[in-house]
């Protein structure tokens, strides 16, 4: 979303902050021997963690100077 502010062009981003390939790949592969040592009750407990433990969502506002250069970045939501 962008919109201009007393001659300053203004741009809000969010995004989730999650994980990284290394640790997506670990977490799978550690719900993934769960499943099969417990038969698949591991289920019931490893959905709802997974659920929980999914990235936080974040928010930023950047303002802009008058030659498109970051001139401010303020957190909306962390």
């Amino acid at each position: 979303m962008s919109e201009l502010r007393d001659g300053k062009k203004f741009e809000i981003y969010k995004f989730v902050q999650g994980y990284s390939a290394g640790a997506k790949a670990g977490r799978a592969v550690f719900h993934g021997a769960a499943d099969v040592l417990t038969f698949g009750l591991w289920e019931v407990i490893g959905t709802p963690v997974e659920g929980t433990f999914s990235g936080d969502e974040m928010a930023y506002e950047v303002r802009y100077d008058g030659e498109s250069r970051v001139d401010q970045v303020i957190a909306l939501k962390k």
